[in-house]
């Protein structure tokens, strides 16, 4: 987006807001260099607003944070990995009992915050951990712990996902940042995915909700890694209005402006962790065009994604694009297969390697070349119609297995 400026301080670069994290030992074998509890404040009260994960088994944080956010208001975000507080005893007193401890740490109420969790599911939280370090996590919040908050979120990511824009409304530069983690367990709709999100601009919460529901939709719900839908996706965002900009409480140029300055956040964020992909060595982007209507494209792309023969294809370098014609065809979108044209594309150029739904010559040393590169593009066009849709993903390594045959061990 050219009025969209990338800037640094993550989701600290909002106005009034601060960040930290620190090592509180949630999980006994994690390293004390580890952090793994994540702390988000403003100075002001915020207008706020969630997306959950559309597994029928949600995590406890889940539940309590949609309790907090029935008001379309909160102050802060508090999170932890090593432990999903999934699917155990206590499950949901711990979660408000972690929302006590940010709480009885910053001076708010525990209803003023987010709670958020990621790790293994089944055992039960060491909430003493988190009473004895939130206070030394609330010490940390500063204007430059964005990283810091970062770092704590992350399980078997192997990066930091941290973005933040400027960008102008009404007059006023407005700031949005974020946070993400998400590596493993990850599948439409949303994954083992946390993301939070900070803005200054001024908007109703209504209205913040529905550009979250709009831009999560064609963004954080187009990555896949594993087919794995997990129990404890959370994005939440948080507008403190501290730009001063003119409430936006109208769907106008000003509501869309938002919206674009938040999908450009949410789609560098979903890039990066279908990039991040347990054992994954490289992005896979599906990009279909030509499509009847942009649910067709979709559900197409995030077929051809999705199908591990593809994915394992494409951590060969093997130019197997019948693979991708049959995940389309068992995709259940309509489309006319004697139409379709497939080719990959990368840095090392493009290969026209399927045309009116049949296999055309095609240099098999140039199209591994192509495949072997860090971010692989997979163009399909249905000649069908106007619409289009692109997905995410990532190949699929030995490494992958390694990383989730003893996880939780």
């Amino acid at each position: 987006m050219d009025m969209c400026n990338e800037i640094s301080g993550g989701v600290c670069a909002a106005r009034g807001f601060r960040a930290g994290g620190v090592h509180c030992g949630v999980k006994a074998s994690s390293s004390p260099d580890k952090n793994d509890l994540a702390l988000i404040l403003s100075e002001r009260e915020c207008a706020a607003a969630a997306v959950y994960t559309l597994n029928r088994v949600k995590a406890a944080p889940l539940y309590v944070t949609m309790e907090h956010l029935e008001d379309g208001t909160a102050w802060g975000v508090v999170a932890n990995s090593g432990n999903a507080n999934a699917c155990c005893p206590m499950s949901h007193e711990n979660a408000q009992a972690m929302c006590a401890a940010a709480a009885a740490a910053t001076g708010r109420e525990p209803e003023d915050f987010v709670v958020a969790s990621t790790g293994v599911i089944g055992q039960t939280i060491n909430i003493a951990a988190f009473q004895e370090g939130m206070p030394r996590a609330a010490a940390a919040l500063s204007a430059s712990g964005s990283a810091a908050a970062a770092r704590a979120i992350m399980t078997t990511d192997t990066t930091q996902k941290e973005i933040a824009v400027s960008f102008q409304l009404g007059g006023r530069e407005v700031r949005l940042g974020a946070i993400a983690k998400g590596s493993g367990m990850i599948h439409p709709n949303m994954g083992t995915m946390l993301a939070f999100l900070t803005t200054d601009c001024a908007i109703t919460p209504a209205l913040l909700a529905d550009a979250l529901r709009e831009v999560a939709a064609k963004t954080f719900n187009r990555v896949t890694v594993d087919g794995d839908t997990s129990t404890n996706d959370t994005c939440a965002v948080l507008a403190n209005g501290m730009a001063g900009n003119p409430l936006v409480e109208w769907k106008d140029q000003d509501y869309e402006a938002f919206r674009d300055a938040l999908a450009y956040v949410c789609r560098h964020l979903a890039r990066a962790i279908a990039a991040d992909g347990e054992g994954a060595s490289k992005l896979i982007t599906c990009r279909v065009a030509g499509a009847r209507s942009e649910e067709s494209a979709e559900r197409l792309a995030k077929a051809v994604v999705g199908s591990s023969l593809v994915k394992t294809a494409m951590f060969g370098a093997d130019a197997n694009w019948g693979r991708v014609l049959c995940a389309m065809g068992y995709s259940k979108a309509p489309f006319r297969p004697e139409r379709v044209d497939i080719s990959f594309r990368s840095g090392a150029g493009q290969v026209l390697v399927c045309q009116g739904g049949d296999g055309t010559a095609f240099d098999e040393t140039a199209a591994r070349e192509i495949l072997s590169q860090k971010e692989v593009v997979i163009d399909v066009d249905l000649h069908e119609g106007e619409d289009s849709a692109e997905c995410w993903g990532c190949d699929l390594t030995y490494d992958y297995v390694k990383i989730n045959g003893d996880y939780r061990t």
